[in-house]
């Protein structure tokens, strides 16, 4: 069974730090790409950052404006997205995505299948 889980989000204070891991259970991560997205109330899911599978190229949104790194590590079947320099408009809940493909990489919820349940980052003094 295909199961993502988020974990190391949580409150911190505006130009702060947070590191979020994606670990993956059931099927390896070596050939999947692998998306992170976020979700604020009342606004529509947006993609964040994806690392691709075979190449390990990454993409951010406009957004990150180099405030985040995201990477995997294929050995422990996890994807880490670093977030800092953190500000209140970064608050969300934050989720993993997975989706089987060696080269393809991509920031629109829709081409991915697998989720994770998400992790509530709050930025806020």
């Amino acid at each position: 069974q295909v199961q993502l889980v988020e974990s190391g989000g949580g409150l911190v204070q505006p130009g702060g730090s947070l590191r979020l891991s994606c670990a993956a259970s059931g099927f390896a991560l070596d050939y999947y790409a692998i998306g992170w997205f976020r979700q604020a109330p009342g606004k529509e899911r947006e993609g964040v950052s994806c690392i691709s599978a075979s190449d390990g190229n990454t993409y951010y949104a406009d957004f990150v404006g180099g405030r985040f790194t995201i990477s995997r590590d294929n050995a422990n079947n996890m994807v880490s997205l670093q977030m800092n320099s953190l500000k209140p408009e970064d608050t969300a809940v934050y989720y993993c995505a997975a989706e089987f493909s060696p080269t393809w990489c991509s920031l629109s919820s829709e081409d991915f299948g697998s989720w994770g349940q998400g992790t509530q980052v709050t930025v806020s003094s």
